[in-house]
Formats: structure tokens, sequence, C-alpha cells
């Protein structure tokens, strides 16, 4: 179990994380979205004991990292953004010395480098060099030496970046099958990553965790979204007055008109209500039905908000 509380990081006048707060549970594929500079990697850095918060604690299993940072390592997988491979060293030299960085038991070097190797489907490339691999396969390398120790929990820093597209379908082939024995939380800015692989997702802006939820939860809320020919000053007060109404989002109009998004528990029951609220208000309904959410339009609605 992983629990982050009020963890704070500030770069002069940049925040880059604002008492972040959330769990992971033993067993979850957990995705970290946000666009660049929402302080995805100082959270990924600062988990892993490679960097000092401001404030706040993070606690792996019962290990707080800024009192242990070493002995959280040795129960961590970590692949940063670019992995730090040698080109000039073979496949298996190369986690060979990485066994022999995670300390493991001398007599463990050689089954352990054979283990990670099948795991990662790199078995026939033991004795070639890492500098003459594909973007791929270096990848592949990377998680090799993550997952070599046999670690509680694995973090992946954008691990499908730079990659084609059946390089991309391979790695996450890859995530899904380590996650039968460990922990996952990988950071990404790709969408469709995360509905690919993920359990729950945390999303990061600016700084702030805007939502900390189960996928199917972001992906299947139903809402109303109503689109007037102009802004109305009054909506939000007028429908909060409704108790089955929920939140009221602007979203970006076209043509000077005004759309919004309007929760609720059920939106097919409500939407005659958003109507009638409407017309008996005077407002200039242009349309007005009821829309699925994905976690495209959960995440694009978060950073409006934000």
């Amino acid at each position: 179990m992983i629990e982050v509380s009020q963890l704070t990081k500030t770069y002069g006048a940049i925040t880059a994380l604002d008492a972040v707060e959330f769990r992971i549970e033993r067993g979850d594929i957990v995705g970290l979205l946000g666009p660049n500079g929402a302080g995805k990697t100082t959270l990924i850095k600062i988990m892993t004991g490679y960097l000092h918060p401001d404030a706040g604690t993070v606690r792996i299993g019962d290990i707080d990292v800024m009192d242990d940072p070493l002995a959280i390592q040795t129960r961590i997988g970590y692949l940063p953004e670019n992995a730090p491979l040698y080109p000039e060293l073979t496949v298996q030299g190369y986690l060979l010395l990485m066994a022999d960085l995670h300390r493991m038991e001398r007599d463990r070097h050689v089954d352990a480098v054979l283990e990670a190797t099948e795991a990662t489907g790199l078995t026939d490339r033991l004795t070639q060099k890492i500098g003459t691999l594909s973007k791929g396969y270096r990848q592949r390398v990377g998680i090799a030496q993550a997952i070599m120790h046999k670690p509680d929990l694995l973090i992946f820093d954008e691990p499908s970046v730079g990659l084609d597209p059946t390089q991309i379908i391979e790695i996450r082939s890859l995530i899904r099958s380590l996650a039968e024995h460990s922990t996952i939380i990988f950071s990404t800015h790709i969408l469709a990553e995360v509905e690919a692989l993920c359990d729950r997702v945390l999303i990061l802006l600016n700084g702030k965790l805007r939502s900390n939820a189960q996928l199917d939860e972001l992906q299947g809320a139903t809402d109303v979204v109503l689109v007037l020919d102009r802004d109305e000053s009054d909506l939000k007060p007028i429908l909060a007055r409704h108790p089955a109404i929920g939140e009221v989002h602007r979203l970006p109009g076209t043509n000077g008109q005004a759309r919004y998004r309007i929760t609720a528990d059920d939106a097919q029951e409500v939407s005659p209500l958003v109507y009638q609220t409407a017309a008996k208000a005077g407002w200039a309904v242009r349309e007005l039905y009821c829309e699925t959410a994905s976690l495209e339009s959960t995440f694009n609605d978060l950073a409006l908000r934000n």
C-alpha cells in the first residue's frame, strides 16, 4: 500500500506539487495523467527517494521514503523517461551490472538476468550490444532492470515515449503481464495509454491532484449538455436551485454560443427539467442532449476548470 500525504515541492516561485494526497492499494495499475509540466516527474522522483519534498510524506508499506530512501529503493523498480543504458554493453552485461547495483546475492545474478529477460522477451538478445537495439528493445532492457529484483512496486515514467505503434502495443502487453506480481504506477500524457492499461487514474494539473478515481468512474458518467445562443450570467445560480442537478461547467463554444456540461445522478431524468428551466428563464436553447463522458472529456473539463 502507498500513502502520499500533503506532498508539496516548489522551485523558486514555481509550485511543482501542491499538497498532493492519495492512496494506492496493492495490485493496482495506476495511471498518473497530466500535460507536460504538470508535476508528474517531480512526484515520481519524490516517491522513489531521489528528490526531497518541501513538505508532506510518502509511505510505501510501513516505511517513510524520506526516513529510509535506500530501503525503499530495494522495494521499487524504476524506469525513468530516459533509461540510463550503456550502449557499449551487451544486454546480459548490463543486467549483471544492475544485479550488482541492486545488491542481489551473487549466486542469484545469472538466474535473475534469465528470468527478467524471459519476462521481457529479450532471451535472444542477451549477447547483443544495447547500442544496436531498436528503441522498443532498449525500453524492454530498461523494464528488465526494473523487475529483476522482484520489487513490490514498479514506477514507469512515460514508458512508451518515442515508440512506434507496434512497439507501444508490445510494451502495454508487457506492463499488463507484470501487474500479476506488482503494483504499477506509470506517468503519461497519452489518454489512450491510460484507457488501455489502468484500473485507477490520478490527474495532475499545475501541481494539484484534480482527480483520483477508478477508470470506469471517469468514463461511465452520463451528463446533460446544454447549448445556448449566448452566455447567461444567471444560469448557474438558477440551475443550482434544483437538488437533482449537480455541477455546471462552462465548455468552449463556437460562433458565440455558450456550451455547458451539467452533471446529475440521472441525466435522462434531469434533461427535461433543464429544458423547462431554460424555457421559463427565457434562454435561447440551441441544443440539449445527454452525453456519456469519456476520459478525454473528463480531462478537458478538469483542465478548463483549472
